[in-house]
């Protein structure tokens, strides 16, 4: 019996692969981490390390002995998710340790659970970073102020060393007048997550990513013009009460989420249109949560959300056929 219908030529030919995009990805990032290393000292650099390998790990141990099937840790995927969940945890002695129960988490439930890469619905460490701050909200939300020198090495922060709010939690708990210099952040120099310090760094990588074709503007743009856009009307309708769309878009997550995070091409939809629905709901949500939430920050929570109804995005934006 015949299975396999192969229709006529021409077929599209291309030397991509899972690992060449995902290893593109992980350089991509290199900037970010750059940056994170500069600002916060050895601390980013160690605790990068240790959410890499714990996700490395994990995924080898699950696909060996429980799920015993052949390895793909050598695909990149596992680099790139302990990449992301350190860069949404805070640059402190106590993320050495917990960065391996989030990469756990990560990679056992988030990834894992589901059958692997390309099988799972929610962005992997993404579920580690919420997994962590809902169960250890004091350690992650304890942030290390950044050193005074960009190219500064020394700088190394622990539980012991000075700490302070992020913009999004001194505008919280202060009000907007709290917000600082605009230009400041955008360079980086704030408190926050290893990833979330620097949005030129975090452009560099994005702008590399398409130029690669590896992810398309649809997301980045409609996740960060959305959320621009709604903030700016909030901020013309009472300048007082709500963050200027500038100083909206360059603090917390919202460059790492639009570029890195909600761009995942297996948690995404797959047709241009529903990825500019997919952006434009995580921009809402974002700043609804920000603003009427108990969080200062919604990113990860708006991102995980859409994540949910993509399979509905795609059932209701259809690819484009080729043929009848």
């Amino acid at each position: 019996m015949k299975l396999l219908n192969v229709s006529g030529s021409p077929h599209v030919h291309s030397d991509e692969s899972t690992r060449k995009i995902m290893w593109r990805v992980n350089l991509a990032l290199v900037p970010t981490l750059i940056v994170a290393v500069a600002f916060f000292g050895l601390n980013a650099l160690l605790i990068s390390i240790i959410s890499v390998a714990s996700c490395v790990l994990f995924q080898w141990l699950i696909e060996k002995f429980i799920m015993k099937s052949p390895s793909t840790i050598c695909d990149g995927s596992a680099v790139v998710t302990g990449l992301l969940l350190a860069f949404n945890v805070p640059a402190t002695r106590e993320m050495m340790w917990l960065v391996i129960i989030g990469a756990l988490v990560a990679i056992g439930i988030g990834k894992m659970s589901f059958g692997g890469l390309g099988k799972n619905p929610f962005n992997p460490a993404l579920v580690g970073r919420v997994f962590m701050l809902i169960s250890f909200p004091v350690q992650m939300t304890t942030w290390p102020k950044p050193g005074e020198n960009l190219f500064s090495m020394v700088s190394v922060p622990t539980t012991d060393a000075t700490t302070g709010a992020t913009p999004l939690g001194l505008i919280k708990e202060q009000g907007v007048g709290a917000a600082g210099d605009v230009m400041q952040y955008f360079i980086g120099h704030m408190g926050g997550s290893l990833g979330e310090v620097s949005a030129v760094a975090i452009l560099i990588g994005a702008i590399y990513l398409l130029c690669r074709k590896i992810i398309s503007w649809h997301i980045p743009v409609s996740f960060i013009g959305t959320a621009f856009i709604f903030s700016g009307i909030l901020w013309l309708c009472d300048k007082t009460a709500f963050v200027d769309p500038v100083t909206t878009i360059l603090t917390g997550g919202i460059m790492l989420g639009a570029c890195f995070m909600a761009t995942d091409m297996v948690t995404s939809p797959m047709a241009k249109s529903g990825q500019l629905i997919f952006g434009v709901g995580c921009g809402l949500l974002t700043i609804i949560i920000r603003n009427w939430g108990q969080y200062p920050e919604g990113v990860s929570f708006a991102i995980l959300l859409m994540n949910s109804v993509t399979p509905l995005i795609n059932r209701w934006c259809k690819p484009k056929r080729f043929a009848n």
